[in-house]
């Protein structure tokens, strides 16, 4: 049976709308975002640029586009019709104090970011849209395991309905994404190879970006490599996390982290399709990791919490996940075991000690353990179902 599945952004995205005259939701595809928007406000227009005709009157004629769409209205995949937003302005400008006039998505964040940025500076409140949460899902769906969700991935229409085949969701998710997003983001002439460097960035999934490496893998320029990966960031599949420092010493790595931004995804493009072929997978860690860095992620939304999200690394040490509330620090390890013992803790305690103790409230590592519980030098063994 098909159902609903509340997210946690809703009660922003209806504070928004009361106090912006426009409000911009960003996401991968199929992250929810029109299906959020359209149940949250039944009574907008709606019209999608997916459609060409849509798109081409958006682009060549906005102001009869308006016209025929006047506000409140929900206008869906809006980076197709970037000259649109100039008139945007001014329709916004005329009755300044209206809010909740135009609800803007869009699935190509730094196309749509430039636009909005460029013009309707200060008048809009722009959110983003990841794929479900092990909350989010097991508030809905309460039989659905770590596991489960880790393979199936977080897109809302495989936990909405899950009748639904996950490796033809799947391919037909990287069809449709290679076809539309990235030919008109990256202007990609074989999308082959652009599959393939996805495909490389998988196999990379929690660790530390190498550019040099992807490219010289797939054969491509190191430019290739930057441009792609920045497409893959600015359509939401892959996320990259800066390291924490406090000081630009020599002794602290530099580079970001590398993530896909969905455990679905990542398990598709690394032909990992059932629950056992994930027990199974030398890549567990590192698919465990992508999987508590989304957790986190949106842990840190549901907060309120902007750029808070870290890792912290020396030449011979890495603590996962650094999460820094006003320079006070909590540091999370993501460990592959239902059962953490004592040695997973020595990289935090190590942290602790290097960064000083005085600043770090705490620490945990995430394991699959169901339940939390001590571990030495005050750490804690804590499951994901108690990230929130």
């Amino acid at each position: 049976m098909r159902v609903w599945i509340p997210r946690d952004i809703e009660p922003r995205l209806q504070r928004s709308v009361r106090t912006r005259p426009v409000v911009v939701l960003t996401g991968a595809r199929q992250t929810g975002k029109t299906s959020t928007l359209l149940r949250l406000f039944p009574k907008y227009g709606f019209v999608s640029l997916d459609l060409p005709t849509e798109a081409e009157q958006a682009e060549k004629e906005p102001q009869n586009f308006l016209g025929r769409h006047p506000p409140p209205v929900i206008i869906d995949e809006v980076q197709y019709a970037p000259r649109l937003f100039r008139h945007l302005k001014v329709v916004v400008d005329a009755s300044r104090a209206r809010n909740g006039q135009f609800l803007l998505t869009g699935s190509q964040k730094f196309t749509l970011m430039k636009s909005v940025s460029e013009s309707l500076a200060g008048r809009a409140d722009i959110t983003e849209l990841e794929t479900l949460s092990f909350a989010e899902i097991h508030s809905a769906r309460p039989a659905t395991t770590v596991e489960t969700t880790i393979v199936r991935g977080g897109f809302p229409e495989l936990h909405a309905n899950p009748d639904i085949d996950q490796v033809a969701f799947y391919n037909s998710y990287l069809a449709a994404y290679l076809e539309r997003d990235v030919r008109s983001l990256a202007n990609v002439g074989n999308l082959r190879d652009f599959e393939r460097f996805l495909r490389a960035c998988a196999l990379r999934s929690a660790n530390l970006l190498n550019k040099a490496d992807l490219a010289r893998d797939i054969g491509i320029a190191p430019s290739t490599a930057n441009h792609w990966l920045s497409t893959l960031e600015a359509s939401g599949q892959v996320v990259l996390l800066e390291p924490w420092f406090s000081n630009p010493t020599k002794s602290i790595v530099k580079s970001p982290k590398l993530y896909l931004a969905d455990t679905g995804l990542l398990c598709a493009l690394l032909n990992i399709r059932t629950e056992d072929a994930l027990h199974q997978s030398p890549a567990a860690g590192a698919i465990w990791e992508t999987f508590v860095f989304a957790q986190l992620r949106s842990r840190e939304r549901r907060a309120g919490r902007v750029g808070s999200l870290f890792f912290w690394r020396d030449r011979t040490r890495e603590v996962d996940f650094v999460v820094d509330i006003g320079g006070r620090l909590d540091l999370f390890e993501a460990k592959w075991t239902e059962l953490p013992g004592e040695g997973d803790t020595v990289n935090l305690n190590f942290a602790r000690t290097v960064v000083g103790k005085s600043r770090v409230t705490g620490g945990a590592v995430i394991s699959r353990t169901p339940n939390s519980f001590p571990l030495s030098s005050g750490f804690r063994a804590l499951p994901v179902s108690e990230l929130r």
